[in-house]
């Protein structure tokens, strides 16, 4: 039989059937303690495709990184095949500061391409491109909400990409949403690639929570099992398909006040429905808040002080209001019943 080669990165060997942390460096601090880009990598024995899994791109987007804990945790990555690269945390200089951005207030998700001799955000962009990015042939980006925003579990795609919507099928959340890639995005540079790359937007900055680890960590086991890389003994596919929402809005804040909202992210309602309510201090002046359509709510504002503009929810479009209220109690029931999250996994 035919030994498969070790898997080279950042001037390092890993041979087949072996779990190796890579540290690749991207500087140093002011004080001169050393900062890496650490890169855990599992090269299975058997030939498949090379897929990355990054989070913390935005240091204050936490949720992704508890994603990833537990995916290296799982069984289901005993006899992979192909190779695993899990970075779970990107923006290694927001993540000690707790800010999405950089030290130079850059955004690293508009940082890209990068280059070697840029900016701080290009350097780390131009590195995690390099030698992340390139080695592989798929990749799963995890993000959150802001801070003071929380989201529905839900998959971005741009609405041309036929590849990467095949795979957000497969990855089960109970959202698909068509979102055009932007200028000096990850997916922008990885598609210019030639690679497919899925963005999973889950949860609240600097928070957990359950149901958004859950959906991630399935949704990315669904995905190695499509594409073969695991067995998928006990990775159930997802109760219902997801909704598709081809655009979506932000419903924003009428006055500026102390803001009540009288729906959870994941709710259906319909054109008309009161979403929330915007006060005064005093009680002595109310605004509803009012959904112009039917839709989903994918996220929302959890800060409850509010300034006039201010978006207080995101409202993604759907053509059934009843088939969106089953997909997304399928979703949650799954999530509630299914037997790979014991109490081993989430400790």
């Amino acid at each position: 039989m035919r030994k498969r080669p070790g898997f080279e990165i950042g001037g390092e060997e890993v041979l087949p059937g072996q779990r190796r942390t890579i540290d690749l460096p991207v500087s140093s601090l002011s004080d001169h303690t050393p900062v890496n880009m650490s890169a855990h990598i599992v090269h299975g024995k058997g030939d498949g495709p090379v897929l990355f899994v990054s989070a913390g791109v935005h240091g204050d987007e936490v949720i992704g990184i508890e994603i990833v804990r537990r995916l290296l945790k799982s069984p289901a990555l005993r006899g992979l095949r192909g190779t695993l690269i899990v970075v779970p945390i990107v923006n290694s200089f927001g993540f000690i500061n707790r800010s999405r951005y950089l030290p130079d207030r850059r955004d690293l998700n508009r940082s890209f391409p990068g280059n070697e001799g840029g900016s701080l955000a290009a350097r780390l962009a131009h590195l995690f491109l390099n030698e992340i990015v390139s080695r592989s042939d798929i990749g799963v980006d995890l993000h959150s909400a802001a801070i003071h925003r929380i989201n529905y579990p839900q998959v971005r795609v741009s609405p041309d990409d036929s590849p990467a919507r095949a795979l957000a099928e497969e990855f089960g959340a109970p959202i698909i949403m068509e979102s055009p890639i932007r200028q000096g995005s990850l997916r922008r540079s990885a598609k210019d690639m030639g690679k497919t790359v899925l963005l999973f937007e889950a949860g609240e900055g600097l928070r957990f929570d359950e149901v958004s680890v859950r959906s991630g960590q399935v949704g990315i086991l669904r995905v190695m099992k499509s594409l073969q890389m695991i067995s998928g003994r006990g990775v159930a596919a997802a109760k219902a398909p997801p909704q598709i929402c081809s655009s979506s809005k932000w419903l924003r804040a009428p006055m500026g006040g102390l803001f009540r909202s009288l729906k959870a992210d994941g709710d259906a309602v319909r054109r008309k429905d009161v979403l929330g309510v915007v006060s005064d201090p005093f009680g002595e002046d109310e605004t509803d808040v009012v959904a112009p359509f039917d839709g989903i709510i994918v996220g929302r504002a959890v800060l409850p002080v509010v300034n006039e503009g201010d978006a207080v929810f995101h409202l993604a479009r759907v053509q059934s209001v009843e088939k969106a209220e089953d997909a997304m109690d399928d979703h949650s029931s799954q999530l509630s019943d299914d037997p790979m999250f014991d109490e081993d996994e989430i400790i």
